[in-house]
């Protein structure tokens, strides 16, 4: 529905907080993609009891869009809890196979009300375009969706 040339899709206006109670699901696999939606999250909090947010690393999967190491999952994490502490109730999730497939199932069996992830792979010298990942999750995203923008990186991992 349009109002005054703002877009509300189920109450949920780009850019506003939510109403209180509010559960994100980040789907993360590196640091700066964890960084990237901490940056989006921290002014929406409420705080702990109020809102949650859940950080979802998903193992498995083919080609370029696929997560990571384990080590690179638990830094993912890792920098939530550094940013999101006291700032809402920290949760963190994994799954395993497709991504996409595991992004989707997650977001439903964990009720999430908004789903955040970068436009593709967090990782050194990943391409800029909108990955396979992303793009598969956002055709099928039951719940809002917000991509948060991602500095390139080299191959080194420097912005």
């Amino acid at each position: 529905m349009a109002t005054g040339g703002t877009v509300t899709i189920d109450g949920f206006r780009p850019g506003e907080p939510l109403e209180s109670g509010v559960h994100y699901l980040v789907a993360t696999d590196s640091v700066h993609t964890t960084a990237a939606a901490c940056d989006y999250l921290e002014p929406r909090l409420d705080g702990p009891g109020t809102d949650t947010v859940t950080v979802l690393t998903v193992a498995g999967g083919e080609g370029p869009d696929a997560s990571g190491s384990t080590r690179d999952s638990g830094d993912a994490a890792n920098v939530a809890r550094a940013r999101l502490t006291g700032r809402a109730t920290l949760d963190t999730a994994s799954r395993e196979g497709d991504p996409a497939e595991a992004i989707l199932a997650a977001t439903a069996d964990l009720g999430a009300d908004v789903l955040v992830l970068g436009p593709r792979s967090g990782k050194p010298g990943a391409t800029a375009d909108l990955g396979s990942t992303a793009r598969a999750v956002l055709a099928a995203a039951p719940v809002p969706t917000v991509v948060v923008p991602l500095e390139a990186l080299d191959s080194d991992g420097v912005e």
